[in-house]
């Protein structure tokens, strides 16, 4: 078959009018260290601070040291197979995380990867990890109680939308079930819970998911977790990554509850990243710095104005201490940073008062703002109560001769201990615990038995529910303590049939 020399003409000018010319420029480095969760790369001359970088094999990092001839990158992922003269890509991104109600009942790694194998996540939206915290006009004075459940929290150290609670205290002493109670309780409240697990053993992280998909609070959760097992970066990140994703929920009018479990480990992480990137000493590197890493972390908790949609977002970062010790450097900077720190006694835990929260060293900064005022009235004298018992307590052991007045202030400090005292995963609703702290300021559980109190109080809720379900609904929709004379009828009801058993 002969083809003619005009046909290959035609056919050459078709090619040359439909050509395009597109030119692509690619930024491409070349990776001249490695090792450690951290590489350093030669080019990449135009990449930005925080830019998503790619690797050759596919695993991404992070442009976080910007020098002179070469870029400091954090390797978001398993780094073994990165090698010396590999190439390195820029994205063009700044590192961000895919956002949105899709995340709802999840399980994702910092870069928003599913971890609990149920598919991928179909989300559209992304944010960037790091961004500027609500301005000063943009926000509005914490004011609507974040109900936990817990009624040494609720009635002692109430804690606000919007607010920033640091939970403190040594290992092993219950940071991680006042978290979950916490997620447990905001069932039918509107809030959207994210729970980052930093350093933590996968074992444990599933051990919560369970917890919070039996009693149905995995719906409104999202968990981000960044295992012990994964690389420093992947653990430096999680906060921010969690912190995105209830900011796009905030930003949308809605409340939101973030809880780092626990900072200590990102601390650490972050640390590690400095040395490896060899930053240098001084403000801006370790330990000034993390400071800092905190700070623009927990700035981003905020309680939005009217006119940013009344959005909130409540913050309760985790400290761990050793053996108590508050005042060193990583726990100073975050109580410096939050508004108000619950700190959590191993002494305590180990005695039996569970949960172990010292009430002389908690406080909250918000204070009665982020109570109900049934609340309110109730709690008013119960730190007094409970500082003068402490006080008491260990005068007491001294001296067998005490008069009236002090072994009464000890029988109510006793009684007061017992029933601030909750069972594990117990939260109770803030109007049975107006109830129950009412018959405790107004001394009906003066003749109680300390032994008994746990069990007068479970069997007053019931005799509550079935005989005066108006009060309880009341004071729930109210906020406002029911007519004295009616509650302190109803307890006194409910006594007579409590001695009788």
């Amino acid at each position: 078959m002969s083809i003619r020399a005009d046909e290959i003409s035609s056919l050459l000018k078709q090619q040359i009018e439909n050509y395009q010319s597109e030119i692509e420029v690619n930024d491409v480095g070349t990776v001249i260290r490695v090792g450690d969760g951290i590489a350093v790369a030669h080019g990449l001359e135009n990449v930005m601070a925080g830019e998503l970088l790619e690797f050759e094999n596919g695993v991404m990092g992070m442009a976080q040291n910007l020098e002179e001839n070469t870029v400091g990158i954090i390797i978001l992922g398993p780094f073994t197979d990165i090698r010396e003269g590999n190439e390195v890509r820029r994205t063009g991104r700044i590192m961000e995380v895919p956002v949105g109600e899709e995340l709802l009942g999840r399980v994702v790694n910092p870069l928003g990867q599913p971890l609990d194998g149920m598919g991928p996540v179909e989300t559209g939206k992304t944010r960037p990890i790091e961004s500027p915290a609500p301005g000063v006009m943009d926000r509005k004075s914490v004011h609507e109680p974040l109900q936990t459940g817990v009624k040494a929290i609720d009635s002692l150290i109430p804690i606000g939308r919007g607010q920033r609670e640091l939970v403190i205290g040594d290992r092993q002493t219950g940071k991680t079930a006042i978290a979950i109670d916490t997620i447990i309780n905001q069932k039918d409240e509107d809030m959207i819970c994210i729970y980052v697990a930093i350093g933590q053993k996968e074992s444990t992280v599933a051990g919560v998911v369970e917890t919070l998909r039996q009693h149905g609070a995995l719906d409104y959760t999202i968990v981000v977790t960044a295992s012990a097992s994964q690389p420093a970066p992947l653990l430096y990140l999680a906060p921010y990554a969690g912190v995105s994703m209830g900011e796009e929920f905030m930003y949308n009018g809605k409340h939101v509850l973030v809880i780092y479990d626990d900072l200590t480990k990102q601390a650490a992480a972050y640390r590690e990243l400095s040395l490896l990137l060899k930053r240098p000493p001084g403000r801006e590197a370790f330990p000034g710095d993390v400071f800092y890493v905190h700070s623009r972390l927990l700035e981003r908790a905020a309680k939005l104005s009217d006119d940013k949609g009344a959005g909130s977002l409540t913050a309760l970062p985790f400290i761990e201490t050793q053996a108590g010790d508050i005042s060193a450097y990583i726990p100073t900077n975050v109580i410096s940073i939050t508004d108000g720190q619950i700190f959590l006694q191993a002494n305590l835990f180990f005695s039996g008062v569970r949960p172990a929260i010292d009430a002389g060293l908690s406080v909250s900064r918000v204070g009665g703002s982020a109570q109900i005022k049934a609340m309110k009235k109730v709690a008013g004298t119960l730190r007094l109560d409970l500082a003068s018992y402490r006080e008491l307590e260990a005068f007491a052991q001294f001296g067998s001769d005490l008069d009236e007045a002090t072994q009464a202030k000890l029988n109510r400090g006793a009684r007061t201990v017992e029933v601030l005292k909750q069972g594990l995963h117990q939260p109770l609703s803030v109007e049975k615990q107006v109830f129950i702290l009412f018959a405790l300021t107004k001394g009906f559980l003066d003749d109680i038995e300390v032994s008994d109190i746990s069990r007068f109080e479970q069997e007053m809720y019931t005799f509550l529910e079935h005989n005066n379900n108006d009060l309880l609904k009341s004071i729930k929709e109210t906020g406002n303590l029911a007519d004295d004379d009616a509650m302190k009828q109803a307890i006194t009801e409910f006594k007579k049939s409590f001695q009788a058993s």
